[in-house]
């Protein structure tokens, strides 16, 4: 050969182009020969292959199980030359009842566990036969339902599709990636699956709303409840895609949480995992317990103890649902290859009416192929008849030609069939009995073939004839809806970090220097604490670990902080500069403690103020909010909280540095959110120099409690009929302490 001949062979393209096609043969490979269903029988081809060779070695649901290594190795021999690995998971995926809704496979062994779907055994150890709901698959195929095609080699022939009398493609769903597209379709259940078939076939125009009249949503092999609205499902059928979301059921036993299902392909194992990884973030103070109660009898039984039995059981659940895989989403992507054999998303009547199409065509192939059967035999039994009637002459044909075959076929113009048949006979046939019998045989094949043509030649009774066949497979395979519908369940929220605070008491202790720290309980002396080197006890609050905390500066700005996040007592605390950016050349002066409706009253040196709620001065902002409006040259006081005060009782105490002080009832001072409030006691309103009289302290005192009144190491305690002489309204100058008190550092409550 020369080799301008061997030039001449070679095909030029560019890279490009070979690339682009050798990627699209790829890509259609995947789809139609690997990832996605077929909408006829809702199988991949690898699926269809176990099937058929399983049916092939007559493994049928009541045949002795054998070995999986067994049709493994016929799969990949005949028909399917890959992995046997893969070829064998496909085989277990469709023996595992809590993987198909109505398994293909019964196994026998160790065929995997909810916990684990992949820890079945080797194929050598396993056992395998098709179950009962795969006669639904193969009880047509030896009937001319569907078309053969050779398979890798030539060397058999495998089916192309198989003659499905229910749309697997609903029932078991499938799951696929290929190149470009993805399919996700959910399992449903038999008999609302056949209800609408029946449907469709008297109504061929009903809507997605009239048919999810029969299929409310998926049915998946859990008993999990589905709580996406019927709206939504209604736009997933309506679409082919969208989401379905599924939510574990549980009960309340005796103080326990009890869960006894859980959402499709969700592992216990894993669920209480995610539990306790919460329980060990102490994200969840309020379970104590969780243990796996599972086995036979319950094959779900996770059991949840709670801290007591004042814990909100429906609002954990809320957060386990928003937080663990107790509630799944499941992605609806409702594409397979249509009859046309092109891939495509379909709503849900696109895919029954095209599979009722398929349905029709299969049962007309199948009454046909009946029909030439019958023809067959009742041209045998023609033959037959005649031979019978003229049995003398046969007999002798057969004795005394050469060639019997061509006497009878020219004496009694039979066909070559027919002239086989009846030398074919033997002597018992000839007699009168089987004679009877041929005739009865002729009369019941007539019949049948009558109304095998009826059938066939009216679209009519055609449709009747499937809706009785699938009506009678409902009766026989029909089983209850196992995934319950959830109708207006509240969407699960998880916990914020508020809701997982618990509810003890704290005492928060400032500093002058502006350090917070905080000490359990309400029984320490924030003054016997140690303090670092030149600092002093300021204020102290008391609350509890919920409620809002706020700090308050010398220019009126309020700043918050979750209480339990801020040091312990046991050293010395952090500054709240680390925490807050307060403006330049202010300090801290004081803090409050509360619930979200206490009030707080606040006022400045300059003797105004005013009670406002705690839940006003709420910030998330580090530069803090605004609150109380301070004069130039002035500063705000110490935040006064009123937790344990009767308002209408209730006094105000206000002192200035020059040692006058004044009681009057608070209801005479205004509730405002913010602002620079009314006057509290009477002190110069010029700016602020050297001197100058300024308030320096306001408290409130309820009727129980006492004033103190602190002068550097001595105080002075004051009940309410001590307080007479200092009664006023409010806005005047006050009355002088006694001597030795006038130099007054500060006012307290106890």
């Amino acid at each position: 050969m020369t080799e301008e001949t061997q030039e001449s062979d070679i095909e030029r393209i560019p890279l490009a182009v070979y690339t682009e096609r050798a990627y699209l043969d790829y890509s259609m490979y995947v789809i139609n020969d690997r990832a996605l269903p077929h909408l006829a029988d809702g199988l991949k081809p690898v699926q269809r292959r176990i099937i058929f060779a399983m049916s092939e070695l007559n493994l049928n649901s009541q045949a002795k199980f054998a070995k999986s290594a067994r049709t493994v190795g016929d799969v990949l021999g005949k028909f399917h030359p890959h992995g046997d690995s893969a070829c064998y998971e496909a085989m277990v995926h469709m023996a595992q009842p809590f993987s198909f809704r109505y398994p293909l496979v019964d196994g026998q062994g160790n065929w995997g566990a909810p916990d684990d779907p992949k820890s079945f055994a080797a194929m050598r150890y396993t056992e395998a036969r098709l179950s009962r709901y795969a006669d639904l698959l193969l009880g047509e195929i030896r009937q001319g339902t569907v078309d053969y095609m050779p398979n890798f080699d030539g060397t058999a022939n495998e089916p192309q599709l198989l003659p499905a009398q229910l749309p697997f493609v609903l029932l078991n769903g499938s799951t696929g990636i290929a190149v470009g597209m993805a399919t996700d379709i959910p399992p449903h259940n038999i008999n609302e699956v056949i209800s609408a078939c029946v449907h469709l076939l008297d109504a061929p125009k009903a809507s997605v709303a009239d048919i999810m009249t029969h299929i409310k949503a998926p049915d998946f092999p859990t008993e999990a409840t589905i709580i996406t609205p019927p709206a939504e499902i209604r736009e997933v059928y309506e679409t082919g895609r969208g989401s379905i979301k599924a939510r574990a059921v549980y009960q309340k036993e005796g103080g326990e949480i009890v869960v006894t299902a859980l959402p499709h392909q969700t592992s216990p194992a894993k669920v209480l995992e995610q539990i306790a990884q919460q329980m060990h973030a102490k994200k969840l103070p309020m379970l104590v317990d969780l243990r796996d109660e599972s086995d036979h009898e319950n094959p779900t039984r996770l059991v949840l103890v709670p801290r007591s039995n004042r814990v909100d059981v429906e609002r954990l659940m809320s957060h386990l649902f928003a937080t663990t895989d107790l509630e799944r989403n499941y992605r609806v992507n409702l594409n397979m290859i249509g009859l046309d054999q092109r891939p495509g998303v379909k709503n849900l009547v696109q895919i029954v009416k095209e599979w009722l199409s398929y349905r029709m065509d299969v049962v007309t192939r199948r009454l046909s192929y009946r029909l030439e059967k019958i023809n067959e035999r009742l041209h045998i039994l023609e033959g037959l008849l005649i031979a019978y009637l003229n049995l003398d002459e046969v007999i002798r044909i057969i004795r005394e030609e050469d060639d019997p075959k061509a006497e009878l076929m020219k004496k009694y113009k039979l066909s070559d069939v027919q002239a086989n048949a009846i030398l074919d006979l033997r002597l018992r046939q000839l007699a009168k009995l089987e004679e009877i019998k041929l005739k009865t045989e002729q009369d019941e094949l007539s019949a049948e073939k009558a109304e095998l043509e009826k059938i066939l030649g009216s679209k009519a009774r055609l449709k009747t004839l499937i809706k009785k066949e699938l009506l009678a497979i409902a009766e026989e395979y029909g089983d209850e809806r196992r995934s319950g519908l959830g109708e207006g369940v509240e969407e699960a929220s998880a916990y914020s970090e508020e809701d997982l605070l618990t509810n003890d008491p704290i005492t928060v202790v400032l500093s002058e220097k502006g350090w917070a720290r905080a000490a359990k309980g309400h029984e320490m002396d924030p003054q016997e604490l140690n303090y670092r080197s030149g600092d002093a006890f300021l204020q102290s609050a008391r609350g509890r670990t919920n409620e809002i905390l706020v700090f308050m500066d010398s220019a009126g700005r309020a700043y918050n902080v979750a209480p339990h996040t801020l040091p312990s007592a046991r050293g010395q605390g952090e500054p709240l500069t680390g925490r807050f950016k307060p403006p330049a050349g202010t300090r801290f002066v004081g803090v409050a403690m509360g619930g979200g409706q206490t009030k707080v009253l606040l006022a400045s040196n300059a003797g105004f103020g005013f009670v406002g709620p705690l839940a006003d001065m709420v910030t998330k902002n580090k530069a803090g909010k605004a609150v109380l409006s301070v004069p130039a040259g002035g500063s705000a006081l110490a935040p006064c909280a009123l937790t344990d005060v009767d308002p209408d009782s209730a006094l105000v105490a206000a002192v200035t540095d020059q040692g006058r002080m004044l009681v009057f009832p608070l209801k005479d001072v205004p509730e405002l959110s913010r602002g620079k409030g009314n006057k509290l006691i009477n002190v110069p309103t010029a700016a602020f120099k050297a001197g100058e009289e300024k308030m320096i302290s306001a408290v409130v005192l309820g009727e129980q409690q006492e004033l103190l009144v602190h002068a550097g190491q001595r105080h002075l305690r004051m009940k309410h009929k001590d307080l007479e002489n200092y009664v006023g309204e409010r806005a005047r100058r006050g009355r002088k302490l006694p001597r030795g008190f006038q130099k007054v550092d500060r006012l307290s409550v106890e």
